[in-house]
């Protein structure tokens, strides 16, 4: 899918016509500059999407499209979670971006023991939604229509629920000392919810890891090298990616 993608809330059109406005609108028309006869997809970022003709604009933010039909893409199978303790700065959002360019289908930001950055209050909720609005910009830009779920910031305790109840249940950790497995020859399954845990630049805290070993997960290393906690949830979804057929 080459074509440009662009959010709408539903697909309600008259006899296949269809109004695309709004900060959308305006960017296809005044930034991509969309001409009659291009081809753009619509999708509300669940999988529902429409491959439309253009068939010319109104003014500087309304572009009109015709659509050709509706389609809905299947959900991913095996899905794969990943959580993501808190970066420092921006390098949360890089991640994010990362990982949903590479097809990661939920993400879950964790307050891990040994986080610098502390989401709290007015300041919490707003580099949450940092993380979802770069969700949903990376997914136009990798050509998604179905974005990634950005949940709420879990506590430890709430992550290892998730990992109770996963198919697959695995930590990156990055003390070599500890008994680990690597990823790259993990038995994964076929179907259902894979749920990976990144940690923050200072690793997993031993109590950490034992309440997620407890809940039936079990730590892995991706190799070698020890990443940085905003690039290793991207290696190790394209790996799992790549191992699941998820990219045949």
């Amino acid at each position: 899918m080459t074509a440009p993608v662009f959010v709408v809330p539903g697909f309600d059109a008259d006899g296949g016509r269809y109004v695309l406005d709004g900060p959308e609108g305006r960017h296809a028309v005044s930034v991509k500059r969309l001409q009659p006869g291009e081809e753009v997809v619509l999708t509300d970022g669940a999988g529902r999407y429409a491959v439309c003709e253009v068939i010319g604009s109104e003014g500087k933010d309304r572009l009109v499209v015709r659509m050709s039909g509706i389609g809905e893409e299947a959900a991913p199978n095996p899905r794969i979670t990943v959580v993501q303790a808190l970066p420092k700065g921006d390098r949360g959002e890089l991640a994010v971006e990362t990982m949903t360019e590479v097809g990661v289908d939920a993400i879950v930001p964790w307050q891990a023991a040994r986080c610098i950055t502390q989401w709290k209050g007015d300041r919490g909720l707003k580099a949450l939604g940092k993380w979802r609005a770069t969700a949903r910009e990376a997914g136009k830009q990798s050509r998604r229509v179905r974005f990634p779920e950005v949940a709420d910031a879990a506590t430890t305790k709430q992550v290892a629920a998730l990992l109770a109840d996963a198919d697959f249940a695995g930590v990156l950790h990055s003390d070599f000392e500890h008994v680990s497995e690597p990823l790259a020859t993990a038995e994964l399954p076929a179907r259902g919810e894979i749920v990976l845990v990144v940690g923050p630049e200072g690793g997993v805290s031993r109590d950490e890891l034992a309440l997620f070993e407890e809940a039936g997960a079990k730590a892995y290393v991706l190799g070698p090298s020890v990443l940085r906690t905003s690039t290793a949830g991207t290696a190790a979804a394209a790996l799992l990616l790549g191992r699941t057929g998820r990219w045949s």
